[in-house]
């Protein structure tokens, strides 16, 4: 699938919001499970609003999870609350947002915090994946929250 970045065995994410070809293209490469990141409402352009999406990904066989994450209100707990659920979906998960950025952290903060990496590491394995955080603010957040959990930094 284009526009995609495999961060690792169990997780993929996609820097766009798909539509419902993509959905069941998905289901046809073997995903088993999509995360959508995107708040109700976030962006009224979408062809989906994440109900609509759920139903197209569970006609395409995919198990489904919203975990709506608005940008200006970051927490640890939301991304504790990620973590949680998205381990436990069938893998491989395919994770998306509108472009990638919010589910590319918070894919970064799970990783880095399972493999006891420093924020910094974890930024800079970010970057080098092909992500960026697009503001001071949640470059510190991923820094700061991967921190806390590994005891680095």
């Amino acid at each position: 699938m284009q526009d995609t970045v495999r961060m690792n065995d169990r997780f993929t994410v996609a820097k766009f919001a798909p539509e419902a070809e993509q959905i069941r293209q998905a289901a046809r490469e073997g995903f088993r499970s999509l995360v959508n990141m995107q708040t109700d409402g976030e962006d009224e352009k979408l062809e989906m609003q994440p109900d609509e999406e759920g139903r197209e990904a569970e006609e395409a066989g995919l198990a489904y999870l919203h975990h709506p994450v608005d940008g200006e209100e970051l927490s640890h707990d939301v991304v504790d609350a990620f973590r949680r659920k998205a381990t436990e979906l069938p893998a491989p998960v395919l994770v998306h947002c509108a472009s990638g950025k919010r589910s590319g952290a918070f894919v970064m903060m799970h990783i880095a915090s399972e493999q006891g990496m420093s924020g910094e590491e974890a930024i800079e394995k970010a970057e080098e994946m092909g992500f960026e955080c697009d503001t001071p603010e949640l470059e510190k957040f991923v820094r700061d929250y991967v921190d806390s959990q590994t005891g680095k930094g």
